[in-house]
């Protein structure tokens, strides 16, 4: 199909059908410069305006040499925007001729970026099953992974872009020839159960469509080392290699891993915090084939490799893979569908693995390779119970550091070791608090409170970002002792401190690491053993190798079990593995490493298990819950959310959304649930809702959106207190 209609009918539309023709206007090669009887309709994906219903690339005219894959130029309404040559419909699903413009009414290709190779097949695949997948248009998807600096260039600026990466290229080989031949570090020595890993790695490589491996490995037992190893092999193949990381701030850490293990090949990052000349020289060194190694975060799923032989997706289970604006894409999940259809291995590593995973592993889908042992023998740390219930319950007694927690961490200090103090919420506490009216600091633009945040004096919401300055009395009855109610990192910082004197005592959290660079000279100071108790959130809990970390402790983690998300067990108990992984990383103090968990549920499940490190058991116990109840991975979900000016505008655009699918025969077997606000209702003046269907296997919930979704644009033209409205297929915030 060449696109859907902005009026929400089914039926073709081309290039011609917006606006007024014009012919290119850029210099390069253009439709002016090739006979008429050279040409031919052309397909081309373009960044269409959702509200305009458009979900196929548009028609054109172009030549006929026209290769899918190639950029150029295009006219869309009275825009000169970048497009995409997509590939023809196969023979036989032509559209019937009248729905067609003739070719003499199509507008023409205007200049194309021939100097650049196209884009592959496979890369085209992979976008078009994204787009259909998550529901968006797929030229929507394919301008937006690109880099932006490469949508801004014409022929000529592309061809010097070119030119000055050849000589940079040719720059870093004669400095790489001058210098002495590239020796790669020492290795270190396998473990038998690495080596096996290693070898079942490589045994997949070897078939012609090789399985998805999960890679289920302690933390400590050497994950990225059997990573280095596997994308070792495949560059001796020729081949490159892509490599996830959930975080921007893990990938300067793995970076230099690979950096140090591949002296003289060539490495690149890819992830949002590159700068647009960067990104687009990023990108292009892995399109052209030139980067042997490319490492980013969720977005470099979408990178152009030509000869890709390995992926690996570290801390698989993590929820920043999920994208949540925009197209609403799984890396994860893509990055599987990429390994089968370039028929390479994809290692997918975590030491809690997301439950959709973990089940693909039980029922045969995935191969399931197990690093059960740390790396030199080392223990997992101890981890401790400690019921809060045994607290002395009056005014004045902390409930974030218990006397027991102080003394441990005074032993730490005596030893020269280092503690990690685990809260994830940063400020100095979740909201200010008067015992007189019972005032609290309410965001005035949101569904939630302001964060006060003592070092600066501000009160901030952390969903629109609004800053305040903190009132001298309170605003409702002029009560002059208004108190900082509940605790973050901040807080717990200065607790520490002056329980503690002497104790070097450092934070890394959102808002200690904004400047550039932050975060790595903090993490330098832990490293070189100038900190010695660290406060953080979940930036510090996953993925950092601290050496001298022997006592790790949670010391409010409980709100997560009472969740009204079904996945928040999942997610708390994953990051309390992650967090309790810290410590004892050094095999000669493992046996002494400890991780507290304050709590005043130490009989729940989950920690029961967290103690005994048993996530099969957490698993078990997690999927027998799912089940029963028709939840993921047993059950498909759709989540369609709803912004509006006002309350009735967002729920009523979703009431007759429903009302609509409904009406449609394959919203048989559904369950439309009514729609509800969202757990934040409102952010930034703007109100939200939400409505979830649920199907029983994923082909039905596609093909019933399929059909729906043509409705809810002719919906939102009819709601026009509705900001805007967004599908998200297998969400993870419910």
């Amino acid at each position: 199909m060449a696109g859907s209609r902005p009026d929400g009918g089914r039926g073709p539309v081309s290039g011609g059908g917006i606006g007024h023709p014009r012919t290119g206007r850029r210099r390069g090669r253009a439709v002016s410069d090739v006979p008429p009887d050279a040409l031919r309709r052309v397909r081309v994906a373009v960044e269409a305006p959702q509200h305009s219903g458009l979900t196929g690339p548009l028609d054109y005219l172009g030549p006929q040499d026209l290769t899918p894959g190639t950029l150029v130029h295009v006219t869309l309404g009275r825009r000169d925007v970048m497009g995409l040559v997509w590939d023809d419909l196969p023979e036989g699903q032509d559209v019937p001729g009248e729905d067609r413009l003739p070719e003499s009414e199509l507008r023409p290709v205007g200049e194309a970026l021939d100097a650049l190779p196209p884009l592959s097949d496979r890369w085209r695949r992979l976008l078009d099953f994204a787009a259909n997948y998550y529901q968006r248009s797929v030229g929507e998807l394919a301008l937006a992974v690109l880099p932006p600096q490469l949508r801004e260039l014409d022929a000529k600026q592309l061809q010097a872009r070119l030119k000055k990466l050849d000589k940079a290229d040719a720059a870093a080989g004669k400095a790489a020839a001058d210098a002495a031949s590239p020796i790669l570090p020492e290795r270190p020595a396998l473990s038998a159960q690495q080596q096996a890993a290693l070898d079942a790695i490589d045994a997949l490589a070897a078939t012609e469509a090789p399985q998805p491996a999960l890679l289920w490995g302690l933390t400590g037992s050497g994950k990225t080392e059997i990573y280095l190893r596997a994308a070792e092999a495949a560059l001796a193949r020729g081949q490159q290699v892509l490599v996830l990381v959930p975080e921007i701030n893990l990938t300067p850490q793995l970076e230099a891993r690979f950096a140090e293990r591949f002296v003289g090949h060539s490495i690149v990052s890819l992830h949002s915090a590159l700068t647009p000349a960067q990104r687009l020289r990023h990108w292009l060194a892995a399109h052209l084939g030139r980067a042997q190694l490319v490492l980013g975060t969720r977005l470099a799923v979408f990178a152009s490799l030509p000869r890709l032989g390995l992926i690996v997706v570290d801390e698989e289970h993590d929820p920043s893979y999920k994208q949540q604006d925009g197209a609403r894409y799984s890396a994860r999940d893509l990055a599987v569908y990429r390994g089968h259809l370039e028929r390479v291995p994809v290692v997918l590593g975590s030491a809690t693995p997301s439950l959709e995973s973990w089940q693909h592993a039980l029922g045969g889908r995935y191969r399931r390779i197990d690093l059960t042992e740390r790396i030199g023998g080392g223990a997992l740390p101890r981890v401790r119970l400690f019921d809060m219930n045994r607290l002395e319950r009056k005014k004045g007694v902390t409930t974030a550091l218990s006397v027991p927690l102080l003394d441990a961490l005074r032993k730490r200090l005596d030893r020269g070791e280092q503690s990690l103090v685990f809260l994830n919420r940063r400020g100095y506490a979740p909201v200010l608090h008067c015992d007189q009216c019972n005032w609290k600091s309410d965001c005035p633009h949101c569904s939630a409170h302001q964060v006060f945040h003592r070092e600066d004096r501000t009160l901030r919401c952390h969903h629109c970002g609004v800053s305040t300055r903190v009132p001298r009395a309170c605003p409702s009855c002029g009560n002059p002792d208004i108190a900082p109610l509940g605790r973050g990192t901040e807080r717990l910082e200065e607790q520490l401190a002056a329980a503690l004197p002497g104790a070097r005592v450092a934070r890394i959290d959102a808002d200690t690491t904004r400047l550039k660079g932050s975060l790595e000279s903090q993490l330098a100071a832990v490293h070189d053993g100038d900190v010695d108790i660290l406060v953080g959130t979940q930036m510090v809990a996953k993925g950092h190798d601290f050496r001298r970390i022997t006592l790790v402790a949670a010391v409010n983690p409980d709100g997560a079990l009472f969740s009204s998300d079904f996945r928040a067990p999942e997610r708390l108990f994953s990051l309390l593995m992650q967090a309790g992984g810290r410590a004892g990383r050094d095999a000669a103090q493992a046996a002494a490493s400890e991780m507290w968990i304050q709590t005043w549920y130490p009989e729940h499940a989950l920690y029961q298990s967290l103690q005994k490190h048993d996530y099969e058991a957490f698993a078990a116990s997690q999927l027998a819950e799912r089940m029963s109840a028709g939840l993921p991975p047993f059950a498909h979900l759709a989540l369609v959310r709803a912004e509006g000016r006002s309350v009735e505008a967002a729920r009523d655009f979703l009431t007759a959304a429903q009302e609509a699918a409904q009406a449609l025969p394959l919203s048989l077997g559904l369950l439309l649930y009514p729609p509800v606000p969202m757990s934040i209702a409102r952010v930034a003046d703007v109100e939200r809702f939400q409505m979830l269907i649920e199907a029983g296997s994923r082909a039905q919930l596609q093909r019933f959106l399929r059909a729906w979704l043509p409705d809810l644009h002719v919906l939102k033209r009819r709601q026009k207190g509705l900001t805007r409205w967004a599908v998200d297929v297998d969400p993870l915030a419910i």
